[in-house]
């Protein structure tokens, strides 16, 4: 049994993050074994364009600027897609532990990703999530909403059914999207972590290359993982890895890696190469095969990330959501958070745009 309550991945998957840490990031000793790490945040990663004009427009913005990028501790991985909760502590003692433990040494702890009646976890975990909020908003933290999750319930009995769901403007939007790629001749291989091709440093470097060009066009970039950490994972049979390899001839075009845990499949990472990715469809075709690998295997859910809700909601994702708690040491600070909370709750934003403030997802 995994120690944590409520670990959607591999523990592989874990301690590879533990022992290859990405870029900047320092790894914690946190109470009761829970992951945690420190590393230098811009506190406006996450603000809206308008507070982020607000502030650069204040006087002398440039010469005291870096006091928002400080040391923070985070409390979770950026491997998991939750904070991970120990089995043998209480939610109280934990989030005094990490306080007497955190709160001197950094002027702003987070305490990351903490489920919100999650479908993707049992009574238990969503109970102790529960506990584990409301003792840090006892604690002075400020709960802040977080990321969107994106998720696929398997229970349709194909694809062409799944797409038939969908409105109708985007049924024919995706089925040419789909038959463009088709027409391309993309061959799609299914390859297990621990695969001999993955002990040759030219495949690894390969992945780590196209792996780089999805994190450098992305909008944010906080944890870039390492070169290590790939090796580590791609290399390791154990994990239940599966990675998609999408070739045109010899060329790779694109991969992604993705963990089948329970019922469920976790996609973690993609590598795409530009622009042919792009003027293939891959992102499309990928995410359809997916949900048909998933039926094959007959699992209950299409664990989707993060990132991207607009595109993901378009192709048929729901949403299940976190909520961060955010420890700052100056109580100057910490009111002017509780004021400012909703232009940091960008996900949050984007949700009652599209469904109104009333409605959950």
């Amino acid at each position: 049994m995994t120690p944590y309550f409520n670990l959607l991945e591999p523990d592989a998957l874990v301690r590879a993050f533990l022992w290859h840490a990405p870029a900047g990031f320092e790894m914690l000793n946190a109470p009761g074994g829970t992951p945690a790490f420190s590393t230098r945040f811009d506190l406006l990663t996450t603000a809206d364009a308008a507070l982020r004009r607000r502030i650069a427009l204040l006087p002398f913005y440039r010469q005291w600027s870096r006091v928002l990028k400080p040391k923070t501790c985070f409390v979770g991985t950026t491997v998991s897609e939750y904070a991970l909760f120990p089995r043998e502590i209480t939610a109280d003692a934990l989030v005094l532990e990490i306080n007497d433990t955190f709160a001197r040494e950094y002027p702003v702890v987070i305490i990351k990703d903490i489920p919100e009646d999650s479908p993707l976890l049992d009574a238990n975990a969503n109970a102790r999530a529960r506990e584990i909020a409301v003792a840090s908003e006892a604690a002075e933290f400020v709960i802040l909403a977080g990321q969107a999750l994106a998720y696929v319930p398997i229970d349709f009995d194909s694809v062409e059914t799944f797409v038939s769901r969908l409105p109708a403007s985007r049924r024919k939007d995706i089925r040419r999207k789909l038959r463009t790629s088709a027409s391309g001749s993309i061959e799609v291989a299914i390859v297990p972590c621990g695969d001999d091709r993955f002990a040759h440093q030219a495949v690894l470097d390969e992945y780590y290359a196209l792996y780089l060009n999805v994190f450098r066009q992305s909008e944010l970039h906080f944890d870039l993982l390492s070169a290590d950490f790939f090796r580590a994972v791609l290399q390791n049979e154990s994990n239940d890895g599966v990675v998609f390899e999408y070739r045109q001839g010899e060329r790779l075009l694109g991969y992604n890696l993705c963990f089948v845990t329970g019922e469920m499949l976790v996609d973690k990472y993609v590598g795409f190469r530009y622009p042919e990715a792009r003027e293939s469809n891959l992102y499309f075709l990928s995410w359809f095969h997916n949900l048909r690998f998933a039926k094959e295997r007959r699992l209950k859910y299409y664990v989707a990330g993060w990132t991207d809700p607009e595109i993901k909601a378009y192709l048929g994702a729901r949403f299940t959501f976190t909520r961060h708690a955010v420890y700052l040491r100056n109580r100057l600070l910490r009111a002017m958070l509780r004021r400012l909370a909703r232009h940091f709750e960008r996900d949050r934003s984007w949700r009652e745009s599209r469904d109104g403030p009333s409605r959950s997802s």
